[in-house]
């Protein structure tokens, strides 16, 4: 206390004369309305700048609960862009979808070897199995391989193993999407017959044929083509949407219809 009363003792010509000045600001703007305009301005701005700032750093703490909001909500709209017969967009009745969709994250991802694989936090107490379709916002990322009870492999479609049906977007022109191993950030697309128009810049997208992946799914653009005249196809260099060095939100699509049809098939084969 005593530093307290030696404080304003040595310091009462300053503290006497801020105090006036306080007061003759105060009855300044409340006397004039331009001062007055002019503070409570100066103020909102001030106050405004703290409260943006305080807002932002809230909003970089809830970032990862922000994305998993959005994550779910693309998955509702891929379900409807996947399901063409639903009419309700705001309650889904998941038994009536040919396409279930499963949101998931990559833990681990590879991209440089000859037969890549991708790790995800997904596996069969999620519903998910073998054989079903993975992709990402921007396109088609693999298919999975192998499952545990948390976790599954998906075998990247940069792998030379990979061979997925694609066509030309717009067309019927369908070939098959495989991965020669040169770079992680394109494919080819083969067995394109050369009476089909091609345009560098043409987007691929995922072709009818395939039960695992829905048709019209983004997978890149054409970068160049060549003609192999002996087989009278072309072989289609393709730029992939993905950054297959830089993906981390997934989304698995269960076929509902696939045991059906790959039973079909099999009584087809049987039959030949």
């Amino acid at each position: 206390m005593q530093q307290i009363i030696n404080f304003i003792i040595r310091y009462k010509t300053s503290l006497l004369y801020l105090l006036l000045l306080l007061i003759s600001l105060a009855f300044t703007i409340d006397s004039h309305s331009y001062h007055r305009s002019k503070f409570f301005n100066s103020s909102n701005r001030i106050s405004g700048s703290i409260y943006n700032t305080a807002d932002g750093i809230t909003q970089y703490f809830n970032l990862n609960e922000e994305n998993k909001k959005l994550v779910e909500e693309n998955k509702k709209l891929r379900n409807l862009l996947f399901n063409s017969n639903i009419e309700d967009s705001v309650q889904l009745d998941t038994t009536k979808l040919d396409f279930a969709i499963t949101a998931g994250r990559i833990i681990k991802n590879s991209y440089s070897s000859p037969n890549n694989y991708i790790t995800i936090n997904r596996g069969t107490n999620h519903g998910i199995k073998q054989d079903m379709g993975v992709i990402t916002a921007n396109g088609i990322l693999g298919i999975v391989e192998h499952t545990t009870k948390n976790y599954a492999s998906v075998q990247s479609i940069l792998n030379t193993k990979s061979n997925i049906n694609a066509k030309i977007k717009n067309t019927n022109y369908f070939g098959s999407l495989v991965w020669d191993g040169r770079g992680y950030n394109q494919v080819k697309l083969e067995d394109i017959p050369r009476l089909v128009p091609l345009l560098v810049g043409d987007t691929i997208v995922t072709g009818a044929m395939s039960s695992i992946f829905p048709e019209n799914i983004p997978i890149g653009t054409i970068k160049k083509f060549d003609l192999n005249v002996s087989k009278s196809f072309y072989s289609i260099d393709v730029e992939l949407f993905n950054d297959m060095s830089n993906v981390k939100n997934i989304y698995i699509i269960n076929h509902k219809n696939r045991p059906e049809i790959l039973e079909l098939e099999a009584k087809i084969a049987n039959d030949q």
